[in-house]
């Protein structure tokens, strides 16, 4: 919990006055009881009616200060605690920004938001009433203790024995219950992934009618989650059953006692009176302790879960600087003996994996469903880093690059579409952020895509909606092509982001790409032969292994699971939409 108490350190001038400015409140109410006493002991039985006056004029300043010193507390409690958790989340968003894509994997999305979102805000109210009622309610509760003993101390000694039953009651509740607020949490997140998943997948959902069967499996976690909540109510909500009995039954033998004390002459009737108001007292604040128990339960489980998120380490380290630059001739990217699993992935999803590309060159990648295509060109920008071997860009390895460099050498167009809410020009300048209207111009022109956006009211500031539900399936790959190639790569990777294309334009767009500069190296991964059989070299994929590696010519001449691939798309008796597809 280091980790979390280090961001209040900006706001531990806040955190000492939000308590103290509490414990001045409690002060103030501690005295009331005595203020009472005395109008009852010496102004009513004396039928002083200007001591009553003065003495209710002191329990109206006492009030006024009491207020005063509350909101001020509360001031500086909602500050501290909202300033030190807005901190913490962006602390953790930045931690989570550091993640490669296996700790990524590792943890998962929903989970991430959890923390995020849900977790924070646990950890804020936690942290707010801690601050404002963790001191307050036990000083209040002992405070009545002592000023008890200050009236009498044989009545005294029920307080004496009350407190540690109340204590043992409390403290064994919230043993029991942190686990299980835990557990709770957990179910959470189970929850929120299975509504993410379907909401995202709505569309096939509906598309094979398994409307039913989503409901039926949110119902099931969702009542899951609320059986473990009533089991987390049950021993929550008896706190305030128990507390109220046993200081019910201490109030009863209270004023049982000092009944017989009056009747003795030991005590005053008033001072019965501010006995029972001190008891009165400490039963509100241990019900108030005992919600704040089970909130703090709550909070402490949630932070206990961001914790667990900063302490996983990202798995990659960066130079600060690069000191030798070595001098990478006409080399782009080179694969030497990689081997790559995914983390509890079992078998390696690369084998072996050996290739040079050299500047300027096309490099097609194909292969069966799951062969490794993707796995491979991300290991290029360094989204993941393999187990064995060394991957190379422009001369260096990988690894040698500082952070963020490599990126700016590379434009990476991924499998799945990803654009953000905003305006096409927003969406273009993830690409280079200076980017004047030309350069996006040529950028659309050269992704088949500039016709398009020219027809939009607004053109280049036309609003797409999250993730470009606005547009069709073709229109965003086209578009997140277009915002890789702003950047005016050496490396442009296009990871099967024409699948959504017809042949025609998709041989428009391979030839545009062509025909940019000349020493840039252009990777296509796809499924389909057309898109590939023009590249200058040709990678085949099988099951994490490159079998294959040549012109379209070569390995249809001798490969045989080129051959297969190739004629599943181009029957042997019709060669023409094959002739037309490479003369493009």
């Amino acid at each position: 919990m280091k980790k979390l108490f280090a961001y209040l350190k900006d706001y531990r001038r806040d955190a000492i006055l939000a308590p103290t400015f509490k414990l001045l409140e409690a002060f103030f109410d501690l005295l009331v009881p005595l203020v009472v006493a005395r109008i009852i002991d010496v102004g009513i039985a004396q039928n002083n009616h200007t001591y009553i006056v003065h003495m209710v004029t002191v329990m109206v300043i006492l009030a006024v200060a009491g207020l005063t010193s509350s909101i001020t507390a509360q001031f500086f409690a909602a500050r501290s605690s909202v300033g030190c958790v807005t901190d913490m989340r962006q602390g953790l968003f930045d931690h989570i920004q550091k993640f490669t894509y296996s700790e990524l994997d590792q943890v998962g999305t929903d989970t991430l938001i959890t923390r995020l979102t849900s977790d924070m805000q646990q950890v804020q109210n936690g942290l707010n009433m801690a601050l404002r009622l963790l001191l307050r309610s036990p000083i209040v509760v002992l405070g009545s203790m002592i000023m008890a003993f200050t009236i009498d101390v044989k009545c005294a000694l029920v307080f004496v024995v009350a407190i540690p039953i109340l204590s043992l009651v409390v403290f064994g509740i919230m043993r029991i219950s942190i686990p299980m607020f835990r557990g709770v949490q957990k179910k959470l997140d189970r929850l929120l992934g299975i509504t993410r998943e379907n909401l995202t997948g709505v569309r096939v959902v509906r598309a094979f009618g398994q409307e039913q069967d989503a409901v039926k499996t949110f119902d099931a976690d969702n009542g899951d989650l609320t059986r473990w909540n009533e089991k987390v109510g049950r021993w929550s909500a008896a706190l305030n059953p128990l507390t109220y009995a046993i200081v019910n039954i201490a109030t009863i033998v209270l004023i049982q006692v000092g009944a017989v004390r009056v009747n003795l002459g030991g005590i005053q009737q008033g001072q019965v009176v501010a006995l029972y108001n001190y008891m009165a007292q400490m039963i509100i604040e241990l019900i108030k302790l005992a919600q704040l128990i089970v909130l703090i339960n709550r909070s402490i489980a949630c932070a206990e879960r961001i914790q667990s998120v900063f302490e996983i380490e990202p798995g990659m380290s960066f130079p600060v600087d690069k000191a030798n630059t070595k001098e990478a001739g006409d080399l782009a990217v080179a694969f030497d003996q990689v081997t790559f699993t995914y983390q509890n992935g079992g078998a390696p999803a690369l084998k072996d994996i050996s290739f040079q590309a050299k500047k300027g060159e096309t490099i097609g990648i194909i292969g069966g469903t799951g062969s490794g295509k993707s796995t491979l060109v991300s290991l290029i920008p360094r989204f993941y880093d393999p187990e064995g071997g060394t991957v190379s860009v422009l001369g260096e390895n990988v690894r040698d690059y500082p952070e963020g460099t490599l990126n700016t050498k590379i434009g990476y167009v991924p499998q799945r579409v990803t654009l953000f809410e905003g305006s096409i020009r927003d969406n273009l300048s993830w690409g280079k952020a200076d980017a004047g209207s030309d350069e996006m111009d040529r950028a659309l022109a050269t992704a088949q895509v500039k016709d398009v956006v020219d027809q939009k009211p607004d053109g280049l500031d036309f609003y797409l909606q999250q993730n470009g539900r606005n547009l069709s399936g073709g229109q965003r790959q086209r578009l997140t092509i277009a915002r890789a190639l702003v950047r005016k790569p050496e490396i442009l990777i296009m990871d099967d982001s024409a699948s959504a294309l017809d042949f025609a334009t998709d041989a428009a767009l391979r030839q545009a790409i062509h025909s940019l500069h000349r020493d840039m190296t252009v990777f296509i991964v796809s499924q389909r032969t057309a898109s590939v059989m023009s590249a200058d070299q040709i990678l085949v994929l099988d099951e994490g292994r490159l079998v294959g590696k040549g012109t379209h010519e070569e390995l249809l001449a001798h490969n045989q699971v080129y051959q297969e691939i190739y004629y599943s798309q181009f029957p042997k008796d019709d060669h023409t939409a094959a002739n037309t597809a490479q003369e493009a």
